[in-house]
């Protein structure tokens, strides 16, 4: 089925989907998460991709939510709402490939919160984070009130839930928000470039790294460490760990293969 609010390309193993509502600044209706939701699974499986940058139309990221179907929603709409959004959003985040976010402008509300669901968030020069949410009179509804905290630490987290505050791109690197900044025509190549430098990695050894951080943000400290171990032994076990060693004794580039 065609996608009719974003645009999917594979290129080089590396799969882009951009939400292309430019008119609307790439907000997001419930026809746009759904359709992300199916790209992010079709990225997932497809044999001919191995990562995945997410990125917008125009001056936008995805500047929010589609105020337009909330504004009449039930509670009982706004609940199942938010559960599907969750359950798009955690798609991206499980994803065993590499999902890097180019936040080439507005990532307010939704739009934020799908970025920090991304693993990597780079930002362009013009690019502004919030969760605003609470100026409308209601809570973010995809993951903002977990997921802010987990990343830049509880006090700043309250501070933008709280007040709604906007913060620009150096802001939201120097929080922890965004893992580096810019310039808006650089943008989509440093993304492409990051991924390429994660590709030439041991494609099991990113996946596992993924899901141990992951994993372990929702234990104890002993529990993660296990974690982290029963996968380090899973590693031992790779023809991908031997070839990785050799190439370093070696000193040459690995051959990974993925097995």
């Amino acid at each position: 089925m065609p996608y009719q609010f974003i645009t999917f390309g594979v290129a080089d193993r590396i799969a882009t989907i951009t939400v292309n509502r430019p008119d609307k600044l790439n907000a997001l209706n419930d026809a746009t998460i759904e359709e992300l939701g199916r790209a992010i699974d079709e990225a997932r499986t497809r044999d001919d991709v191995a990562g995945i940058i997410l990125t917008g139309a125009g001056r936008a990221f995805i500047a929010g939510a589609d105020i337009s179907e909330l504004s009449s929603q039930s509670p009982f709409d706004a609940r199942e709402r938010s559960l599907r959004g969750q359950a798009v959003f955690r798609r991206f985040e499980t994803s065993p490939k590499p999902v890097v976010a180019a936040v080439n402008g507005f990532a307010l509300g939704g739009g934020c919160e799908l970025a920090m669901a991304c693993h990597i968030r780079l930002a362009s020069e013009h690019a502004k984070f919030g969760q605003p949410e609470v100026k409308l009179g209601i809570v973010p509804g995809y993951g903002g009130t977990q997921r802010l905290p987990r990343l830049i630490g509880k006090g700043r987290a309250m501070q933008l839930l709280l007040t709604g505050e906007i913060v620009d791109a150096q802001e939201a690197v120097r929080i922890g928000l965004a893992n580096s900044v810019h310039p808006a025509g650089e943008l989509a190549e440093a993304a492409r470039t990051l991924v390429v430098t994660i590709l030439a990695q041991g494609p099991q050894a990113v996946a596992l790294c993924i899901d141990a951080v992951d994993r372990g943000l929702e234990l104890p400290l002993a529990e993660g460490l296990l974690v982290e171990a029963d996968y380090f032994g899973l590693c031992a076990s790779t023809a991908d760990m031997r070839e990785g060693m050799q190439a370093f004794l070696d000193k040459r580039a690995p051959g990974f293969t993925g097995r």
